[in-house]
């Protein structure tokens, strides 16, 4: 059990059935009237987020959200196979669960996936990865305007606006997050 007073940034906890994580919390401790805890939390399954205050004597169930980086495998139709890394079981992950930034995943890349009571809620790609452009229109000479963006087509099939100065066959470096070119890969 946790209580209101003990929470922190991070922290899963159970409430109404459902799993919430901390993001923000506050402890107030008015003039008049009873201490209490405003908090920012959102719900891990759904991504939902919530503010609300709690007394800090408030009791919740902890919820332990299993972390593991699993090796993704292959895709049939909607299911993505994931390979556990210590027992190389392969795990079936729904494709609704995969966010937009997967499809800069490649077969053998490893990703965090999410877990709560064996049950998946998330996937994680890395923060950047390395891809090579498979298309993208050449660069003339005299295009050195700086800050001009082209489109390009990467080995997962994902387009990115990569500098006009990058050719196809080039290894560019992605961050997943915000789907951006960040600069020409090493090696």
């Amino acid at each position: 059990m946790i209580s209101a007073g003990d929470f922190r940034n991070g922290v899963t906890f159970e409430m109404d059935g459902k799993v919430m994580q901390v993001v923000e919390f506050q402890h107030v401790k008015p003039g008049k009237g009873a201490a209490f805890v405003r908090t920012k939390i959102k719900n891990v399954i759904t991504g939902a987020v919530v503010e609300t205050s709690f007394s800090p004597s408030d009791k919740f169930e902890n919820a332990f959200v299993e972390r593991k980086d699993m090796e993704y495998s292959y895709a049939d139709g909607n299911l993505y196979y994931f390979m556990d890394g210590e027992t190389y079981e392969l795990v079936p992950i729904d494709g609704s669960l995969l966010g937009d930034n997967f499809k800069f995943v490649k077969e053998n890349m490893s990703c965090n996936v999410q877990s709560y009571k064996g049950k998946v809620f998330n996937v994680d790609p890395p923060n950047f990865v390395d891809l090579v452009v498979t298309e993208t229109d050449p660069g003339f000479k005299g295009d050195t305007a700086t800050n001009v963006l082209k489109p390009a087509t990467v080995e997962t099939g994902a387009e990115v606006k990569v500098p006009l100065f990058i050719s196809e066959g080039e290894k560019i470096r992605i961050d997943t997050r915000t789907g951006e070119y960040m600069e020409r890969a090493k090696g």
